[in-house]
């Protein structure tokens, strides 16, 4: 019997969401993923960014659609602004603009005028 088979089915589904959640995070950062790796001579393209962030973004959705036909609460991880991106499955500019809570992004902002 393989590992997953073993597992608690919603705790496996947690760490998935988790998983994806970084992921997708990471993608909007431009930091290194797992896609990195299967295409690594795309790096160069600057639709490569939007690609990985669509692939990314359709990931998470697969996860949580998964999550919810299971009767798996999926929204704890997320704030509420979030989740309400997730439910409306498009891949906005709003998204991409705020995903990250405005504390998240004032910090990076004042990080940023610190480095100058």
């Amino acid at each position: 019997m393989s590992g997953y088979a073993q597992r608690d089915l919603p705790t496996f589904f947690k760490e998935q969401l988790h998983q994806t959640k970084v992921n997708f995070e990471r993608a909007l950062d431009c930091k290194h993923t797992d896609f990195d790796d299967l295409y690594p001579y795309m790096n160069e393209q600057p639709q490569f960014f939007w690609y990985k962030r669509y692939v990314a973004w359709s990931e998470l959705l697969t996860v949580v659609r998964l999550a919810e036909q299971l009767g798996i609460e999926w929204t704890e991880d997320f704030s509420e602004q979030q989740v309400e991106f997730i439910q409306g499955k498009v891949l906005q500019g709003k998204v991409l603009d705020y995903w990250n809570p405005e504390e998240e992004q004032e910090e990076a902002m004042r990080e940023l005028e610190e480095e100058k």
